[in-house]
């Protein structure tokens, strides 16, 4: 999904309530409206003066500023901020914000919303939860400078915070708090969309690439055929050969301690100056069936 501009507002119609989602099985988890997670109306939305024209319901002529009670909590200590009242739709499928004011408004794929938190607006006694966002403004694929938009929305019915020492207000949840759980839910329903290249590299991590060509035994990921004959596949490149009973004193010593073979070269032990031993006598002869069962190599039996 893009990112569009609205020039009309959403109708509730559009969406399926949570509540009533929550309240039945789907017939099917990808057909029909969007689920609602959150909406509300005449929300409080600012932005940086200086990136006014970068949202279509914030023109770069807009001078309003901040209103009470949280625009004067502000005391300056942030940049100059104007304002827009706004209505706000969370849904599983994107976030849409629109302005009646400005008869325009965005519809935001949730994984171009890179920050989303709670912050506070204000110090002291008199401070207001709001909902701070960055969006991510740059076209996908684009190779332009990386361009985002500072947002901060103030949903309505939002109160002072309450005081510790305050015991004559009753615990609710504020509505920034619910703004914001809805979007970081929808935003785990959709995430941010795999890249190619990333993906590529994903399937060729942690293989073994054999040069030459190879025919693959039916039924099998990663079997191959030696040759017409059956027999076994060549061996890996540099590992000198195969290590049979015949030649495996050539590559261990009589401990099992690698001893290399051929043109192998070994890192470790022996680089440190540690000392390999040879085998004893008869190691690696092979010995016929009848010479085992003779009479001599039997072990004296004990009653």
């Amino acid at each position: 999904m893009l990112r569009s501009t609205i020039r009309t507002p959403p109708s509730l119609d559009d969406f399926t309530p949570l509540a009533e989602h929550l309240e039945q099985t789907p017939a099917s988890f990808y057909d029909g409206k969007p689920v609602l997670h959150y909406h509300t109306t005449g929300a409080k939305a600012w932005i940086p003066k200086s990136q006014l024209g970068k949202l279509p319901f914030f023109p770069s002529d807009l001078s309003s500023e901040p209103t009470g009670p949280e625009g004067g909590a502000l005391n300056g200590t942030v940049e100059e901020n104007v304002e827009q009242k706004v209505d706000l739709f969370v849904s599983s499928k994107a976030f849409t914000i629109f302005s009646p004011a400005a008869s325009s408004g965005l519809t935001i794929p949730y994984p171009e919303i890179s920050i989303h938190a709670i912050k506070t607006i204000g110090s002291g006694d008199a401070t207001y939860p709001a909902v701070y966002l960055q969006l991510e403004m740059s076209e996908p694929n684009s190779e332009e400078e990386f361009e985002t938009v500072e947002l901060t929305l103030i949903p309505s019915g939002t109160s002072a915070t309450p005081t510790p020492s305050d015991t004559t207000t009753t615990a609710t949840t504020p509505e920034a708090k619910k703004l914001y759980e809805a979007i970081a839910e929808c935003s785990n329903l959709n995430p941010d969309p795999v890249d190619q290249d990333d993906e590529d590299m994903e399937d060729n991590a942690d293989r073994i690439v054999f040069e030459g060509e190879y025919q693959p035994v039916q039924g099998y990921e990663g079997v191959y055929v030696g040759n017409s004959a059956g027999g076994l596949p060549p061996p890996m490149p540099g590992s000198g050969g195969w290590i049979t009973a015949e030649n495996m004193h050539e590559y261990f010593d009589a401990e099992g301690n690698w001893i290399g073979g051929g043109d192998v070269t070994v890192v470790g032990d022996e680089e440190e100056g540690m000392e390999t031993e040879e085998l004893g006598e008869g190691a690696g002869n092979v010995h016929a069936r009848d010479e085992d069962d003779s009479a001599e190599s039997k072990r004296p039996r004990v009653e």
